[in-house]
């Protein structure tokens, strides 16, 4: 039977070749997105802000436009070329990266940052769509979870860039160059990443749009039919949505401030945590993601259908006592060895949520779906997390110290969020997953010419 589904779908080679072309678009994303909070020290020193302004350059102000700009590029994805729509969010969100390494003033930072989220917003609702044209349903979780291990590559090499680049210019202090002048060695990372990102564009054209397929493939559906859709499979959504919202407001805004976290309470070098948290993120987040995929997809060829749920609720419960432990540990070393099972469950999640969404929607509201649930997470977990972390260290403890507890206490009430609303949501998931066979035979099918189903 799984061979059947499998005709028609590109070859492996090619299908897996727009998977890592795809990765490395998001692991240049992650780089521009995440290397602000290794560089929390020169850019606050420079710029003269406090802890909460620079929660808003790392999280809301990118979350915000990415959000907003999300759901009308998840539009465009359902119908226009993916291909196309991804190149050009790389170029403008490479341009603002380069751009933030010219900002002299803190206005102008906030604006490039929210540019940079206009560009990246046009990126994951289209690659999704594209992967999911490319796998069948039983190889998706994990094609989708390669794919998404570029938030942990690029994660990981944002701190280990950053910390070697920090060591570099503790050496060697400004540099000066051509037509710019005197540039600090943090405004120099911004304009390289920004010179990565447009030489990048060029690979998009080994990339091959798919042929659409599955349950209403080819239709343009009017924005009110998703609506309807969506509403008719809301017990999932809100479930899905906000639960997997929890675990990423977790990881974001955890991760937000766990370089800062070393600094402040073991007295750290940024080198130094670079080197090791750049580390435990580039490894322990590729294997939990890849890890989550491959057992949601076992779960699913055994006939489990909420199998991409499931995972998500199983690493909620695993990461529990690891974001307990690891802000209490009683030297940087040991905080180290609970950070590694901690990033590892977190990660999990993050290539089955979106696989989720490709199983329970037609297939001309995925990229839709997929971008209203980019909004909720991004703008829950990337635009409160970072500042939720901040608040509660500025106005709950008034104390840059007392960050070690803002960090157990918004975790772990973010996890336990988390776990309750995931594991409500396993039994609406399953109905929706049988809904969709349902929606197959109505008459939206009829519009591309294919008779409706007996």
């Amino acid at each position: 039977m799984h061979n059947n589904n499998n005709a028609g779908y590109p070859s492996s080679l090619r299908a897996w070749g727009t998977v890592t072309i795809l990765m490395v678009a998001y692991v240049l994303s992650f780089i521009d997105r995440q290397i602000l909070n290794l560089l929390v020290g020169p850019i606050r020193r420079d710029l003269d802000i406090s802890d909460t302004q620079m929660s808003l350059l790392m999280g809301l102000s990118f979350a915000l436009f990415y959000t907003v700009c999300g759901i009308p590029l998840g539009r465009l994805a359902d119908t226009k070329s993916r291909r196309g729509l991804i190149a050009i969010g790389v170029l403008f969100w490479s341009a603002m990266t380069a751009a933030c390494g010219m900002a002299r003033l803190y206005w102008q930072f906030l604006l490039c940052r929210i540019g940079v989220g206009v560009g990246e917003a046009a990126l994951s609702p289209a690659a999704y769509s594209l992967i999911a044209d490319s796998f069948p349903s039983d190889r998706r979780a994990t094609a989708i979870s390669v794919y998404s291990m570029g938030v942990y590559l690029g994660s990981g090499l944002a701190f280990l860039l950053g910390g070697l680049v920090i060591k570099f210019a503790s050496a060697q202090g400004d540099v000066v160059l051509p037509v710019l002048g005197e540039v600090r060695p943090w405004q120099l990372i911004f304009l390289l990443l920004g010179a990565a990102g447009v030489l990048f564009t060029l690979l998009m054209l080994a990339v091959r749009e798919p042929a659409r397929r599955g349950v209403g493939a080819g239709v343009a559906v009017p924005l009110s039919e998703v609506g309807r859709y969506i509403r008719s499979n809301r017990s999932t959504v809100l479930c899905h949505n906000f639960g997997f919202a929890g675990l990423a407001f977790a990881g974001y805004g955890s991760a937000a401030w766990i370089p800062t976290f070393y600094i402040r309470t073991y007295g750290w070098d940024a080198g130094h945590v670079g080197v090791v948290y750049g580390s435990i993120v580039a490894v322990f987040g590729c294997l939990g993601i890849v890890f989550g995929g491959r057992l949601a997809d076992w779960m699913n060829k055994r006939g489990r259908t909420d199998g991409n749920m499931r995972v998500g609720l199983i690493a909620a419960i695993g990461a529990l006592p690891c974001v307990l432990a690891f802000p209490l540990a009683s030297s940087g070393n040991v905080a180290s060895i609970f950070m590694c099972p901690a990033v590892f469950f977190l990660s999990m999640p993050f290539g089955v949520a979106p696989a989720a969404i490709q199983d329970i929607m037609p297939n001309s509201m995925r990229g839709q779906a997929s971008a209203i649930y980019l909004f909720v997470i991004t703008l829950i977990g990337l635009g409160i997390g970072p500042t939720a972390v901040a608040m509660v260290t500025d106005y709950g403890f008034g104390n840059d110290n007392a960050l070690q507890y803002s960090l157990l206490i918004v975790t772990t009430v973010a996890v336990l969020f988390s776990i309750v609303l995931l594991a409500k949501g396993l039994k609406p998931y399953r109905a929706s997953v049988e809904r969709l066979k349902g929606w197959s035979s109505e008459p939206a099918v009829e519009a591309v010419g294919v008779p409706a189903k007996a």
